[in-house]
């Protein structure tokens, strides 16, 4: 019965789950940035080349 208390007043795991969900969080925002940012960079240099071609 006491293994069950002390299972039950543990916080690590709970500690454990949101630095994951943090984590994610902060994955899930880099990736929006990266990927707006690779547009962008795709858009200036299809334009830069096209310049050159001309």
């Amino acid at each position: 019965m006491t293994l069950i208390k002390r299972f039950a007043a543990d916080q690590s795991g709970a500690t454990a789950i949101e630095y994951g969900l943090i984590a994610a969080g902060i994955s899930v925002a880099i990736i929006a940035v990266v990927n707006s940012l690779g547009t962008s960079l795709m858009n200036t240099f299809s334009n830069v080349s096209s310049q050159i071609g001309k």
